[in-house]
């Protein structure tokens, strides 16, 4: 893969002033294929959403023209829900499991040499996120909202924690970018044997490192490790799935993590896109195009105007209000986006029913007091003495 260095310095004049010298032309045609960064397209420029707004998403929605919903989705859709995070300082997973085990890089966990070598820390991790200590959180419920409403495409998630199953979502309609805790497998590829989400519950919830019983190997969820392909359901569905969509809802996510963030670009041209966030991420490349078109010039085989609307990523200022940021909390944006739908009553009745499911779930789990027999009844000695 051939790599491409430019300097941010873009008013640099190595070969002297005065504007781009000749040796420039076509310079900029060569960055841009290198940077695979399109233009060559014709593309309307007409306005996709009629007000960049929740308003705007409410009418596109309302207008029949959204039928296949696209959610990609991030650890922000699960913060409420108490799943500790990765990354505070001092009380993140990575800082905490970094000074119980003195590792000198926390990211080790996930690696899968070290996992070979020693799986304690990451099955000491896989214990404090295990799916069924925490229950999903309001935007898993929209998601399933989204389904029922003959909406939801597929749900695409970067998070491990299962939630969504939780929030009875289908399996078919769930892609876990970055795996699973609810499948397991032998990390021998000659065995590979398949076991249970219950199976691995048992051992990672008794601190027991799962063993492979037909090869004695290691056994490990199928989450995706650094440096392992991402599952094989991802790309099939990816491929198939963002040609369709029509409106891509994109929730908690920094949007920095490829290939998983890249998919942003893969719906048409005219596919409206919401960010629900705590602040704007996936900004696009149109910063850097102007840069170079400042600095090398136009070339005649580029259509600027085309080039700029193509450009990569999300755009907040795009005049024609095809990207929408509803910046705040997740659970308080899908509640706003539903409030705005006319949906809150029924976002309310899917999450009631999920939280009186689970709670039936948790009494029968609970263990069932034993019946105490009833005790024969012993004469008393006043009784006793008066029959003699």
């Amino acid at each position: 893969m051939g790599v491409v260095l430019i300097s941010t310095n873009l008013d640099d004049e190595p070969c002297g002033s005065g504007g781009a010298p000749e040796n420039h032309r076509g310079i900029l045609g060569t960055l841009l294929r290198h940077l695979h960064i399109g233009g060559m397209a014709e593309e309307s420029g007409e306005k996709i959403l009629d007000e960049r707004s929740i308003d705007g998403i409410k009418r596109y929605i309302e207008s029949g023209r959204c039928k296949n919903v696209i959610v990609m989705a991030g650890a922000g859709i699960s913060t409420a829900a108490g799943i500790p995070d990765f990354r505070s300082p001092g009380s993140g997973l990575y800082d905490n499991v970094t000074a119980k085990y003195q590792l000198p890089d926390p990211q080790l966990i996930f690696e899968i040499g070290f996992f070979r070598q020693n799986p304690r820390p990451f099955f000491s991790l896989s214990k404090e996120l295990f799916p069924e200590a925490f229950d999903p959180t309001l935007s898993h419920h929209f998601v399933k909202l989204l389904h029922e409403k003959g909406l939801l495409l597929r749900h695409y998630t970067q998070n491990i924690d299962g939630l969504e199953r939780k929030a009875e979502v289908p399996t078919e309609q769930i892609v876990e970018a970055h795996g699973t805790f609810y499948t397991s497998h032998c990390i021998e590829q000659t065995c590979h044997t398949e076991y249970s989400f219950q199976w691995i519950k048992e051992k990672i919830m008794t601190d027991e490192i799962p063993i492979c019983e037909k090869c004695e190997s290691l056994v490990k969820p199928d989450i995706v490790f650094f440096g392992e392909a991402l599952p094989m359901k991802f790309f099939m569905c990816a491929e198939q799935d963002f040609d369709q969509c029509d409106l891509l809802i994109i929730m908690g996510t920094s949007l920095v993590v490829q290939p998983f963030a890249s998919l942003v670009d893969r719906v048409p041209p005219n596919c409206p896109r919401l960010l629900i966030n705590r602040e704007k991420v996936g900004y696009n490349n149109a910063g850097l195009i102007a840069a170079l078109l400042e600095r090398f010039g136009g070339d005649e085989d580029i259509d600027i105007t085309s080039l700029l609307l193509n450009s990569r990523g999300l755009n907040f200022e795009d005049k024609r209000n095809r990207d929408v940021a509803l910046l705040g909390d997740c659970d308080e944006g899908v509640l706003k986006l539903a409030q705005a739908l006319g949906w809150s009553e029924d976002l309310m009745r899917i999450r009631e029913k999920q939280l009186g499911t689970q709670k039936q779930q948790d009494q029968a789990q609970q263990p069932q007091p034993t019946p105490q027999q009833p005790q024969s009844q012993q004469p008393s000695p006043s009784s006793s003495s008066s029959q003699l």
